[in-house]
């Protein structure tokens, strides 16, 4: 007979979340001896990670770190909601935050390859996902340098952690203006901070388009400049951060809401599980 008791299945159950049968499975393969069974249990994990590596990860939670003059946000990824409440879930993201934003990582490659106590967050994340059960990855990363931050951390639903993460970096004096703009952001979607970092080719497909459409909707010719000039401008307000309608009153765009309160938008990221 195996040489183990009932506490220690218990207690190794505990320290990994495994289930009672895999648990006891492998104190029986180890004959009680507690770290060859951890590396049985593990082991066994790595080899379920492989089988779910072409998984779909819908699921996850929004983290963000502040670190002096800069703020990382990320997106960690699972399969289910359930696993995305879960308190061992969380606590990985909690880890692989501080790590990631130890080191200031902007991209998910620099991010895996950030040292996490004796490990790297790579190893991290495939050792808890073994552990969970689940499909687990570090999908979006991006660290924002600034003077002062905003950061809006929004849930979906009650039950489950943040879904949506905004971080904005400004500089001025109205915190609470700052924070409406991060609402607004989460709100809005904006994909730019303004109409000049919208790529040359992206405006040239749009106007591209609506001067189609305008045709085939019958407009003048000679009136065609200034429609497909306003239809051009209605794309900016959907894309462009600082040429959107604020959302609180939209007969104000985001940059006199920002002007008026004396505050300069330098930069934002917006995270949102699964999009």
């Amino acid at each position: 007979m195996a040489n183990f008791t009932i506490a220690d299945i218990k207690a190794l159950r505990e320290q990994l979340g495994t289930g009672m049968v895999d648990t006891k499975k492998a104190l029986e393969e180890a004959d009680g001896d507690v770290e060859k069974a951890v590396e049985i249990l593990r082991l066994k994990g790595a080899k379920g990670n492989a089988k779910r590596a072409d998984r779909s990860t819908s699921e996850g939670l929004i983290a963000a770190r502040e670190q002096g003059d800069k703020v990382t946000l990320i997106e960690l990824a699972c399969e289910t909601d359930f696993v995305a409440k879960n308190d061992r879930f969380i606590a990985l993201a909690d880890k692989v935050a501080d790590a990631v934003a130890a080191v200031a990582a902007d991209s998910v490659d620099a991010a895996l390859a950030a040292p996490a106590g004796s490990q790297t967050v790579a190893q991290l994340i495939d050792d808890e996902a073994a552990i969970i059960g689940e499909k687990v990855e570090l999908r979006r990363v991006r660290t924002l340098s600034g003077d002062k931050f905003e950061v809006y951390l929004h849930k979906t639903s009650k039950d489950l952690p943040p879904q949506v993460g905004v971080v904005l970096a400004y500089s001025g004096d109205d915190a609470e203006t700052a924070r409406s703009l991060a609402q607004h952001i989460s709100f809005a979607n904006p994909s730019y901070l303004n109409r000049d970092e919208v790529p040359e080719a992206d405006v040239d497909k749009e106007r591209e388009i609506v001067t189609e459409i305008s045709r085939s909707e019958g407009k003048p010719e000679a009136a065609l400049p200034k429609i497909v000039e306003g239809r051009v401008n209605a794309f900016f307000k959907q894309v462009s951060l600082l040429d959107q309608d604020y959302a609180k009153d939209n007969k104000l765009s985001v940059a006199q809401v920002a002007k008026d309160a004396g505050l300069t938008l330098t930069g934002f990221a917006r995270f949102k599980v699964g999009a």
